[in-house]
C-alpha cells in the first residue's frame, strides 16, 4: 500500500488585541505530531482558535491539504461545526447533563467527514468502557480528559487540535493520560497540533516544534533540536534544555520493576515500561540537570546508566553561574547543565571523551 502524503496545513493569521497581535504566514507539514511551544500570552491557543475558525475577526487565509477553510480576500469562511477538526480543551467542555456514551455519539452524529474511526475502537484504545454509563461530574480530571479526547476523535477529524490538555492536571493524572496521547498519531492516522508552554510534554509528545514569542514565530524545527536549544537563543523561552532519546525496548525485568533499552550500542535502564514488548520503539526525555558528566570511567557508584561520548561544545548561560555542556553520543547531542567552575575544574573542551551518568529516576516518561 503507497505511503499517504505528508498533510499540510497553510495559515496567514492576523488577529489583534489590546496590547497583543498575532501575526504570521507558516505552511506546516503535519507529521505526528506538532507542538506549538511558548510562554503564556505568546498566542499558542490564538493561533489554534484560528485554525478551528473560532476566531471569527481574524484576518489571513487558512487551507488544509488544499481545501481552503478560510479567505478574507475571497470572503471565504467555513464555520467551526463544518471543518474536519476535532478540538481537545483544557477544561473539556463536556455536557454534564448527558452520560459519557451520551457525550460521545453527540459528537459522532454530527461529524462533517468519515476518518473510519470506530466507536468500539475509541472506547478501547482510551480505556473508557467502564466510564460509559457515568456523567462528567463523576470523573477524575484525567479521565475527563480521556473522554474529551474520545469525543473528538468520534467527530471523525482530520485534524486534532490539542490545547493544553495537561495543564489542569496534577502529576497523577498527566501520568494518567499521557500513555493515551502518545498513541493517538499511529493508531488512527490523524496528525494533531499540541499547544504547551512545559518543555518535558512538549519532548514526550511532540516530533515538530514550532516556538511562538509575542504572536511571532521565533523558531521551529524537529523536537530534539529546539528543545535541546539548537536553534533557539536561550534568553527567548525560559526552560531548561531537554535531550530526546529514542530507544527499543530490550528486556522487561518485571521483578525489579526496570525495562532495560537499547541505544545504538549502548544499553540503559528506566522504571518500567507498562505493555512494552521487545523491540518496542520509545522515546525518552533527559533533563540536562539531571546529567553528571565525568572525564574518568566511573566505578562503585549507584547510578546504573553510563553513556560514552564526546564534548562537542561548552557554552555559559548569560548571569547565571551555570553553562549548558553538549556531548555527542552514538549520533545524539545530549546536554548537561553543570557549574562553570565544573566545566573550568575539568578542562571540559571540544574533542575531550567524557561519561555521562543519568540515574534511574530521572528518566522522564512521567513528566
Amino acid at each position: 500500500m503507497p505511503e499517504r502524503p505528508t498533510p499540510t496545513l497553510e495559515i496567514r493569521a492576523r488577529v489583534s488585541y489590546p496590547g497583543f497581535d498575532l501575526d504570521l504566514d507558516e505552511r506546516i507539514d503535519l507529521a505526528g505530531v506538532t507542538g506549538l511551544f511558548g510562554p503564556s500570552g505568546s498566542g499558542k491557543s490564538t493561533l489554534l482558535r484560528c485554525i478551528a475558525g473560532l476566531e471569527r475577526g481574524s484576518g489571513g487565509a487558512v487551507r488544509f491539504n488544499g481545501a481552503t477553510w478560510q479567505e478574507s480576500g475571497a470572503n471565504t469562511f467555513v464555520r467551526p461545526w463544518q471543518r474536519p477538526v476535532g478540538y481537545v480543551f483544557q477544561d473539556t467542555r463536556l455536557f454534564p447533563h448527558l452520560t459519557v456514551t451520551g457525550n460521545l455519539q453527540f459528537a459522532a452524529d454530527r461529524a462533517v467527514s468519515d476518518a473510519g474511526i470506530g466507536f468500539d475502537e475509541v472506547v478501547d484504545v482510551l480505556n473508557i468502557k467502564a466510564l460509559l454509563s457515568r456523567r462528567p461530574m463523576s470523573l477524575s480530571g484525567g479521565e475527563q480528559q480521556r473522554v474529551a479526547v474520545a469525543r473528538a476523535l468520534l467527530s471523525q477529524p482530520r485534524l486534532l487540535l490539542l490545547d493544553e490538555p495537561l495543564a489542569a492536571l496534577d502529576v497523577g493524572h498527566k501520568r494518567e493520560i499521557l500513555p493515551y496521547l502518545e498513541a493517538l498519531p499511529a493508531r488512527f492516522g490523524i496528525p494533531a497540533i499540541f499547544v504547551s508552554h512545559a518543555a518535558g510534554e512538549m519532548a514526550r509528545l511532540a516530533d515538530d516544534v514550532i516556538v511562538l514569542e509575542s504572536g511571532r514565530v521565533r523558531a521551529r524545527g524537529p523536537a530534539r533540536d529546539i528543545l535541546g536549544r539548537e536553534s533557539l537563543d536561550a534568553s527567548v523561552v525560559p526552560f531548561e534544555p531537554v535531550t530526546i532519546l529514542n530507544v527499543r525496548v530490550a528486556r522487561q525485568l518485571p521483578e525489579l520493576g526496570l525495562t532495560r533499552v537499547s541505544h545504538a550500542d549502548q544499553q540503559l535502564t528506566v522504571p518500567a515500561v507498562e505493555r512494552a514488548v521487545e523491540g518496542d520503539a520509545i522515546r525518552l526525555s533527559i533533563r540536562a540537570g539531571d546529567v553528571v558528566l565525568a572525564t574518568s570511567e566511573p566505578r562503585d557508584l549507584s547510578v546504573r546508566n553510563v553513556l560514552k561520548g564526546t564534548v562537542i561544545r561548552a557554552a555559559e548561560l548569560p548571569d547565571s553561574a551555570f553553562a549548558i555542556v553538549t556531548v555527542e553520543t552514538d549520533g545524539v547531542h545530549l546536554q548537561a547543565q553543570l557549574t562553570r567552575h565544573a566545566v573550568s575544574e575539568l578542562s571540559l573542551t571540544p574533542g575531550m571523551p567524557v561519561f555521562a551518568l543519568i540515574k534511574t529516576a530521572t528518566f522522564d516518561r512521567s513528566l
